[in-house]
């Protein structure tokens, strides 16, 4: 793992617990979760369907506020409890970074474009988000398909460029769940080294949530979550 310059991590979790419902229909999704991840390092997230994997990544994610705990990234709090302590919409475009199982990309905007745009809402120039943009599909060597539409491009090329737009605003922290489950091994294996390659080089926390065993080489930690549990 390549380490930074700012040794603050990107994220820390404490105690994070969910509870949907009440009485005789609570359910527990995750308790007393508790973990901190560095900057510049890939982190896997392992377990079966239910086991609160979802729950914990759209926790630190800012999407899905949990019932206690608190979350505090690059050093400051922005979740205590179910209160959020920041403008979580904000927060989340200016600092996070998320890739899902599929691409997500906006169908009649290009590979440059989709890249772009996520900077154009946070107030940068056209001018300078594709400037940017270029470089980050020149990075993850999909430059050559930049004015390329979505359905133009394989499957692999679109994760391409969707971890090319999670990491336009620099994010201390990225997010992937299940980024890999519509690719066959050999690009599925491509897009985990590339989550490597950023938390590597660019010292961005990376936390991937997956099923795939045959890339686990590619992570300096693993965690298994079940029953609503995190263990190493």
């Amino acid at each position: 793992m390549t380490t930074t310059a700012n040794s603050t991590p990107a994220v820390e979790a404490i105690a994070l617990t969910k509870i949907y419902g009440s009485g005789n229909t609570e359910v527990v999704a995750m308790k007393d979760v508790s973990v901190t991840l560095a900057r510049g390092e890939v982190v896997a997230l392992l377990g079966p369907s239910g086991a609160g994997k979802s729950t914990f990544l759209t926790a630190i994610g800012l999407i899905n506020t949990p019932t206690s705990g608190r979350i505090v990234m690059a050093g400051e709090p922005v979740m205590d409890g179910d209160r959020a302590l920041v403008d979580l919409r904000a927060y989340r475009r200016q600092h996070l970074g998320f890739v899902f199982q599929k691409a997500n990309l906006i169908p009649f905007l290009n590979a440059l474009e989709n890249v772009a745009v996520a900077m154009e809402i946070n107030d940068v120039s056209p001018r300078a988000a594709r400037k940017h943009a270029m470089e980050l599909l020149e990075y993850l060597g999909v430059a050559d398909r930049a004015n390329n539409l979505p359905d133009a491009l394989s499957g692999g090329q679109q994760q391409r460029v969707a971890v090319a737009r999670a990491l336009a605003n620099q994010p201390s922290l990225s997010l992937a769940d299940e980024p890999t489950a519509a690719l066959d091994s050999h690009r599925g294996r491509q897009v985990m080294e590339l989550f490597r390659k950023v938390a590597h080089e660019r010292g961005s926390a990376v936390m991937v949530v997956t099923h795939d065993q045959r890339s686990l080489d590619v992570f300096d930690r693993t965690y298994e979550m079940e029953d609503g549990l995190l263990r190493p």
